[in-house]
């Protein structure tokens, strides 16, 4: 058996994943697509739309054979450690042989060659990388300034999809990943476009309009559930800013995107409402998006230390839906177990299990946030 993997949030699921799923089988011939998606939660630390039942649903009624669900800890997290988590997941099954990804380039040697100067990060890539960090340079920028000044494209890392795949590609080609990569050119608009194209509206547009008419941008499946979908990024807000108040510095230090001591400056701000506690603490070296998933990361109690650990770790697998019985068998004999009852847990090693807990936390802060309760073990089938 062929299958192809792609790496997916479907928040929510609209016509350019409809058209990638389209691509990916038409260029790949592949027997079966398996998606890896984040949860209740996503990487900009936003809570979904949809709960991660519904979104899993999408996909399968959209061209996919199986969902698998990222652990909470790389969904949550800066985009290389969420490519690392995803990647670790791919490389553990033997009949993935390809990847699909969609992204602003669409050119796979251009993708490929970025990622092996990432990879490479010679000493002129590591000087350059630190001189403008310490200028006071962004992370994003001055790493595109040093991916440029060893060869890279100019402006290929200023797109978000681009970036995500050129860490896909790192992280999967680090873990001697012998797979097919594929890129797909993004069609319409791009990602954080708030204006339509050819029938095409990014996620970010969709949920900006959410109470508006979206159906010329979304599969008809997603438009039947459209009032399901909840916005809870006020009551995320307001949860994430009490933890603030209450956690100690040093467990807000122990999440990805503190460092440098902004764990201090966010104690001094977090009396203040959220849009001015992002507002004062954002910065050249600290974008609001980085800021905005850091806090999300302290309230579902995500720390570095921990997710490195997981990296590191024999992990397990999470399905949420599947076609047939198919899939689950690939699964059974691939290298983690499947969980798909409670008493599995019971079997995990003890670092798998302490993952497998947080999603289970987190499903809960979902819930409590408004997000509609539902059983973790569920397996949706078709």
């Amino acid at each position: 058996m062929k299958i192809c993997a792609i790496i997916c949030e479907f928040n929510p699921f609209h016509n350019g994943h409809k058209y990638l799923f389209e691509q990916v089988k038409r260029s790949t011939m592949c027997d079966k697509v398996l998606c890896i998606m984040s949860g209740n939660f996503t990487q900009r630390g936003s809570a979904a739309i949809f709960s991660k039942f519904i979104r899993a649903e999408h996909a399968l009624l959209g061209g996919a054979d199986c969902v698998l669900e990222l652990p909470v800890p790389f969904a949550v997290a800066p985009a290389e450690i969420f490519a690392k988590g995803a990647a670790k997941i791919i490389c553990s099954i033997p009949e993935i042989d390809s990847i699909a990804f969609g992204c602003e380039c669409g050119d796979m040697k251009k993708i490929e060659h970025a990622a092996d100067i990432l990879r490479d990060e010679n000493s002129k890539f590591k000087q350059l990388l630190s001189e403008r960090l310490q200028s006071g340079e962004s992370y994003t920028n001055s790493l595109s300034f040093a991916f440029s000044a060893c060869g890279g494209e100019d402006g290929l890392l200023d797109y978000p999809n681009n970036v995500l795949a050129v860490e896909y590609v790192k992280a999967l080609k680090n873990l001697n990943f012998k797979g097919k990569f594929v890129a797909v050119k993004r069609v319409g608009a791009n990602h954080g476009d708030l204006t339509a194209s050819g029938g095409f509206a990014s996620s970010f547009a969709i949920r900006a309009n959410l109470n508006g008419d979206n159906s010329g941008f979304i599969p008809d499946f997603v438009a039947e559930d459209i009032t399901k979908a909840k916005d809870l990024s006020e009551n995320l807000q307001n949860a994430a800013r009490l933890c603030l108040l209450r956690d100690d510095k040093k467990d807000i230090a122990r999440v990805y995107g503190i460092s440098e001591g902004l764990e201090n400056k966010l104690k001094t701000l977090a009396p203040l409402c959220y849009g001015d506690i992002i507002k004062n603490a954002t910065s050249k070296r600290y974008p609001s998006s980085r800021i905005e998933r850091a806090l999300t990361a302290n309230l579902l109690k995500l720390y570095r230390n921990d997710c490195e650990s997981y990296l590191e770790s024999e992990l397990y697998y999470k399905p949420l839906a599947v076609k047939d019985g198919e899939m689950l068998s690939v699964l059974g004999n691939s290298k983690y177990p499947v969980v798909i009852r409670g008493r599995d847990i019971q079997k995990l090693p003890p670092v798998a299990k302490r993952c497998i807990e947080s999603e289970i936390f987190a499903d809960s802060v979902y819930t409590c946030l408004g997000g509609n309760k539902e059983e973790y073990f569920t397996i949706l089938k078709f």
